[in-house]
């Protein structure tokens, strides 16, 4: 499989060129344009896996779909164009055995190889964050496919690094992180509107979003006519 993501950062969508019989699992309405020879399946578990509606459901309350759809090339040299619900970025990151902690509505796409689950956060640390009460976590070999709102840029953490809760990404599970106040004060951390942060510690890769949908729907919510 070879891909290129194009229209970066602003609008990105991944272009893949796939052939017979190699397979991508994506998100519900992730495609955007396709060659005729695909086999498309819906499904609700991993391709080839049994059951799944419990980790189905667990998908649905980290913000992703309950169904999955597989796209299967049943020819050589076909194309697939996928892109992600929100303007933004889309990450490449290549999983090589090891395992990336993704946050909800954030997982695009990946191969089928790659097994996608959500784990449990800690509930005093979905609560505090104003975030998802569970991260995707995605493990194995193969392609991840990543979208942001805005554009995507890596941090390499070795030590400690905070980052605003609204503007994660993924991260390796290598890093550790735990929910705190922008400021000296809590008080003064709300009205400097900054609210709460994640500080990671340990060593590894974070992928942070530079706009987050929340801010945005703030923003926006005021100057839209009333239904």
């Amino acid at each position: 499989m070879k891909h290129k993501i194009l229209s970066r950062p602003a609008a990105s969508v991944a272009k893949l060129k796939m052939d017979d019989g190699e397979s991508l699992t994506c998100e519900v309405g992730a495609m955007i344009a396709m060659t005729t020879d695909f086999e498309v399946e819906t499904t609700t578990k991993k391709k080839g896996a049994k059951g799944g509606i419990g980790k189905a459901l667990k998908r649905m309350f980290a913000g992703e779909s309950f169904f999955l759809n597989h796209f299967t090339a049943t020819n050589d040299s076909q194309s697939l164009i996928i892109g992600p619900r929100m303007l933004g970025d889309i990450l490449h990151f290549p999983l090589s055995g090891g395992s990336l902690i993704v946050q909800g509505s954030s997982w695009l796409a990946s191969d089928t190889e790659i097994d996608i689950d959500t784990t449990w956060q800690g509930f005093g640390k979905a609560m505090f964050s104003g975030e998802s009460m569970f991260w995707l976590k995605c493990s194995g070999t193969g392609n991840l496919f990543l979208s942001s709102f805005g554009a995507i840029y890596e941090v390499e953490v070795d030590g400690e690094h905070i980052v605003d809760t609204g503007h994660i990404v993924a991260f390796e599970d290598t890093l550790q992180f735990k929910v705190t106040k922008a400021g000296a004060s809590l008080i003064g951390s709300f009205l400097g509107g900054e609210g709460l942060v994640c500080r990671f510690s340990g060593q590894g890769r974070l992928f942070c979003q530079s706009h987050n949908p929340p801010s945005f729907g703030k923003a926006l919510g005021p100057k839209l006519k009333p239904r």
